[in-house]
């Protein structure tokens, strides 16, 4: 029998290995993490989770390594810290890598530490956020932290679809580190501070002599503008974590779970005067379709993702009387709201997101059609536009479809149309539903008979207005049953919540199959 005189020193041994492991890398190192503008990887965990949530696994772990002195380097942790807490009530899994602690690198121990919250995040059903600060592989550990790697990779795979993943890049993610951030659902950066890229600087300038900054090559705005590898760029860390919150708010915990509904006291009967002309009767005159969008949902509050990257198509989350839902939204003031590879590529992704995780979608389309051009034929147009048309017409959750203006050629076919699923579909008055647009339309079909003409110019004039009238408004596809119902702009808001509703319960399977072969 173990007497209290006996167990004295294994409370002590106990208490000084959590001071350490609490510790990370030292004093001097949490000092100089703080120097440089960050937060240690625990602080990050205590804005992240709700006050007093966190419960630790794994505190003691240590790495296995010998070579290189590396038996005399061990602190308790191995330098990321994991486990679960609640954000708002619900669970949530949370690993944080220490840069304090060789760099944040990581090991075939820290990497098994990763891999158990996240199997453990699968099994429970919650999602995982990883916040990564880390200098990457530990070289001492060779082909073990290689291996680490690949099981981590492996995790971010399977449970794609499963547990929504959320990453946060809160310093340096380079090498094959990258590809973990990359798998998962969305990627949250903080500016100046946090940096993605395959290959460094300094490898670039030997390999392709070309010169570039930390931050040029792969910094928060690099990739949220150029690249879209990132969804979000925030101010700072604190800043960062706070926008993770309100993202998890809109999620679901799994696919089998709908998301939370928040309480609102936005009528959903309300309707918005302002809808009535705020799309121009001028068919070449551009809006913001984010105006729209906020006059719309609940409190006129849409938290935009991927708000500075393919800026003519916009995506994100709103509340429709409390009910999380993802929209998607051509913006005629960029590009004339026309598809080219990045916003196809940006929709689609959004698009499937949605559907692994029940979250309704509602589409405004204001679309003249794809981006012309040979940059974007050699680029993959058809290859990347086909990935949104694939990703709506495989999409099982509820879909509302608006088209406010133009919706033009196979654009029209892509942007949610009744032909690839959606289950209802409105218009306004304003609708131009036609192969293309009244101009292009009359030089092609009455080229003969403007070539004869005495004044060319007149005669183009009367037929495009002919056109315009037969075409350019909604009736024609409402009389063939492919829009539901023309309706007023001003009840936009009442009329998606209603067929939401309607749609609340909509069970829609697609054929039995291990997988589809999207166009990647």
């Amino acid at each position: 029998m173990t007497t209290r005189l006996d167990a004295d020193p294994l409370r002590a041994r106990l208490k000084n290995l959590e001071e350490q492991a609490e510790l990370g890398g030292g004093r001097d190192r949490i000092a100089k993490q703080h120097e440089a503008g960050k937060l240690t990887a625990r602080e990050r965990i205590d804005l992240l989770l709700d006050r007093g949530s966190f419960q630790e696994l794994d505190k003691l772990v240590t790495h296995r390594a010998t070579d290189f002195g590396m038996a005399d380097k061990k602190i308790p942790g191995d330098g990321v810290v994991t486990g679960y807490g609640t954000v708002d009530g619900r669970k949530v899994f949370v690993f944080a890598q220490d840069f304090t602690v060789f760099g944040g690198s990581l090991s075939g121990a820290y990497a098994q530490k990763i891999c158990k919250v996240m199997d453990l995040a699968v099994r429970v059903g919650a999602p995982i956020v990883g916040l990564n600060d880390s200098g990457g592989a530990r070289i001492q550990e060779g082909v073990e932290s290689l291996a680490g790697y690949a099981d981590i990779f492996l995790r971010n795979t399977l449970t794609s679809g499963v547990v929504p993943q959320i990453s946060l890049i809160l310093g340096p993610c380079a090498g094959g580190a990258v590809y973990s951030p990359a798998i998962t659902d969305f990627i949250v950066m903080a500016k100046s501070t946090s940096y993605m890229f395959i290959t460094g600087p300094d490898v670039i300038k030997t390999v392709t002599h070309e010169e570039v900054s930390k931050e040029a090559l792969g910094g928060a705005v690099a990739h949220n503008q150029k690249s879209g590898v990132a969804h979000f760029a925030a101010e700072n860390e604190q800043a960062a974590i706070m926008l993770t919150r309100e993202l998890l708010s809109f999620l679901p915990s799994n696919n089998v779970d709908d998301a939370p509904v928040a309480a609102t006291e936005d009528d959903p009967a309300r309707e918005e005067p302002a809808l009535a002309a705020l799309v121009p009767s001028n068919p070449n005159k551009p809006y913001d379709i984010k105006e729209l969008i906020k006059l719309v949902v609940d409190q006129k509050h849409f938290f935009e993702v991927q708000e500075h990257y393919a800026k003519n198509i916009v995506v994100g989350f709103a509340r429709m009387n409390g009910r999380t839902t993802g929209i998607v939204a051509n913006n005629p003031a960029i590009l004339a709201g026309c598809l080219d590879i990045d916003a196809s590529v940006k929709a689609a992704r959004f698009v499937r997101f949605c559907d692994c995780f029940n979250i309704p979608l509602v589409t405004f389309v204001d679309v003249p059609g794809f981006l012309p051009g040979t940059t974007q034929e050699w680029g993959g147009i058809i290859k990347h536009g086909a990935k949104l048309l694939y990703a709506f017409a495989e999409a099982t959750v509820p879909k509302v479809t608006i088209i406010t203006r133009k919706a033009y050629g196979g654009a029209y076919d892509v942007m949610a149309s009744k032909h690839i699923r959606a289950d209802i579909n409105y218009a306004y008055p304003t609708a131009e539903i036609a192969v293309m647009g009244p101009d292009g339309a009359v030089n092609i079909v009455f080229r003969k008979e403007l070539d004869g003409a005495k004044d060319a110019v007149a005669e183009k004039a009367r037929l495009v207005a002919e056109y315009r009238e037969k075409f350019a408004n909604p009736f024609k596809a409402a009389e063939l049953g492919y829009i539901d119902e023309v309706i007023r702009p001003e009840a936009t808001r009442a009329k998606i919540i209603r067929a939401l509703e309607m749609l609340k319960d909509k069970r829609q399977e697609n054929p039995q199959r291990k997988h589809g072969n999207i166009p990647l």
